[in-house]
């Protein structure tokens, strides 16, 4: 038993000892590699133990599993944690695996030796988040308005041009839109496959608030960021205008005409009146 123990201790010790080697002539593997992407902006990153030392790492990845790997041009012998894959992963609805390499500070390695991390695959088309877009809202009549939506721009190029993300999704992207009345706590939603939307059936004269967002159906995390709100609005009249001391005001006014003109009124009777009276008492004292 006692012999067993020390070999099972003298195996963890060189085990350890394997490693610390292994460590200090190539480099630690680096850790917690993941994947940032918005607006397929995508960026790779990882972390690395605390160390005295800068190392170097070589990045590269293959396509759907694919045994074969691709260099990635802005990322090799870089000692930065990072690296930028937005020009690299193409086509988008591709699956992608990275694999970083530390390299040693000796130029006389075998490559396959080097300690290696793999990342977590990640398809551009599917996974990329997106961000919020901008919008506009302008009226059409009292019980309609029309949503203009600005496609997101990415960060890819081609030939010069800057895609958006209407160019990368085509037929795939819509926009939900979520509305509601001011006051109400009931919303509504519609879907549109254009950058342009109407919609109809609202209260007349009544304010309503709208948000957007991108919507891609065929992937799983299919919404993207709610955009801020906009609101109308709403139709009022001049009656609708007035405040309550401009009501009091036009009451105390409307109040004063109906008595002065009562008061005319009356006044005007009376002389009628007595100037009829003193008519009739002349023509009756009259001599015939």
């Amino acid at each position: 038993m006692a012999s067993l123990k020390a070999v099972l201790f003298l195996g963890v010790c060189l085990s350890a000892w394997i490693v610390i080697t292994a460590e200090q002539h190539f480099g630690p593997k680096v850790e917690n590699v993941h994947w940032l992407s918005l607006d397929f902006k995508t960026i790779l990153k990882w972390t690395v133990k605390k160390s005295n030392h800068t190392y170097q790492y070589n990045v590269r990845f293959s396509e759907d599993g694919d045994l074969h790997w691709n260099d990635c041009e802005d990322c090799s012998a870089v000692s930065d944690l990072e690296c930028d894959f937005s020009n690299e992963l193409r086509p988008f609805d591709r699956t992608y695996t990275a694999d970083i390499q530390t390299l040693p500070d000796t130029t006389d390695y075998d490559p396959e030796e080097l300690p290696h991390t793999l990342s977590p695959p990640f398809n551009p088309y599917k996974d990329s988040k997106i961000s919020a877009v901008q919008f506009t809202v302008e009226p059409v009549d009292e019980r309609r308005v029309t949503v203009n939506i600005t496609d997101t721009l990415t960060s890819v190029h081609v030939n010069g041009k800057q895609l958006t993300i209407r160019d990368i999704f085509k037929k795939d992207l819509k926009y939900k839109i979520s509305y509601y009345k001011s006051g109400s706590t009931g919303k509504r939603d519609i879907k549109s496959d254009l950058s342009m939307a109407e919609v109809s059936k609202l209260d007349a004269g009544q304010s309503y608030c709208f948000m957007v967002a991108a919507y891609i159906s065929s992937r799983t995390t299919n919404q993207g960021a709610w955009s801020q709100q906009l609101c109308t609005k709403g139709y009022i009249g001049v009656l609708q205008e007035l405040s309550i001391g401009a009501w009091v005001g036009a009451v105390f006014i409307l109040l004063t005409v109906i008595i002065l003109i009562s008061t005319v009124t009356v006044l005007c009777y009376r002389r009628y009146k007595q100037r009829y009276e003193t008519t009739q008492t002349s023509q009756a004292s009259t001599p015939v």
